[in-house]
């Protein structure tokens, strides 16, 4: 199962609470997926991973990431924003019911949003991410305050600029979990800007701020159990699913399979044909039911 070599992707542009929010859309048969990718990545995340997919797929670049807007300058930037986002681009994609797909960051926002809206969603591809960070109550004030002594100073902050685009794919390279040089290529054809001696990153500077309020692991955990579509769990071995971090968590999903692959945390771009072939059946099963 692939797609045709005329199947090639398409930039779409959704307004989505005064924010313009771009993405990339692949057309095809059967129950459409939106993809959500991890921090500071982009919808290029998805494009190995399309490749191997048959349905209609539309990968969002998150608000402050890619070709997204960023969020208005005044204001901070609060995880659980991203939820209102998806749901204003899945209706606008017109997409009464349909596969959300996430990849760690992207899959912790998606486990949210499978909560909050479960009849929206037919089924749920986590990969390498179950539920977002969390902060133990009482430690809420000094996260707070860290944060906005953060913002505080962020307008002495300068971006990175590189004098090649081959500098900034060498510094993605050392990302969380590490990236292979082609992945991290395709991440950099989107998310870089030109400006003047070089390149820099386009990615809101905000998003390297502390959280100013995090969940609780008590809130997360409602939010895992109130979930009713089918889900897919698919872990690294060399990833955070493999390391065991959302060992406690799985327990709390009704309709959860985990299933684990051999590569790293970015495994769906490094390996992207032995993750679909886990996927497949599962989107399989889906539509027979």
């Amino acid at each position: 199962m692939s797609r045709s070599a005329e199947q090639r992707p398409q930039e779409r542009r959704i307004e989505a609470w005064g924010l313009s929010l771009q993405g990339r859309f692949w057309p095809g048969e059967g129950m459409p997926i939106l993809a959500l990718h991890g921090w500071l990545d982009n919808a290029n995340s998805f494009v190995p991973l399309a490749q191997h997919l048959d349905q209609p797929l539309f990968a969002l670049d998150f608000a402050g990431h890619g070709k997204s807007a960023h969020r208005p300058f005044h204001s901070a930037t609060h995880y659980i924003d991203n939820l209102r986002d998806v749901l204003a681009v899945a209706d606008a994609l017109r997409w009464e019911r349909f596969i959300l797909m996430g990849h760690s960051m992207g899959a912790g926002v998606a486990s949210l949003f499978a909560g909050t809206f479960p009849e929206r969603i037919a089924g749920l591809v986590l990969l390498e991410g179950l539920g977002p960070p969390t902060t133990p109550g009482n430690e809420a004030p000094v996260t707070l305050r860290k944060a906005i002594k953060a913002m505080q100073g962020l307008g002495a902050k300068r971006k990175p600029r590189y004098a090649r685009v081959d500098e900034a794919v060498a510094a993605r390279t050392l990302g969380f979990g590490g990236l292979s040089e082609e992945a991290a290529r395709l991440l950099c054809e989107r998310g870089l800007e030109s400006v003047a001696g070089g390149w820099t990153w386009r990615a809101d500077p905000r998003l390297r701020l502390p959280s100013s309020l995090r969940l609780t692991e008590e809130q997360v955990l409602g939010f895992l159990s109130a979930i009713t579509a089918p889900t897919l769990l698919v872990g690294a071995e060399q990833g955070l699913e493999g390391g065991g971090a959302f060992a406690e968590r799985v327990r709390h999903v009704a309709d959860l399979d985990v299933v684990r692959v051999p590569g790293r945390h970015h495994v769906h771009m490094e390996a992207a044909a032995a993750v679909a072939e886990v996927i497949h059946p599962f989107i399989d099963r889906i539509a027979q039911s």
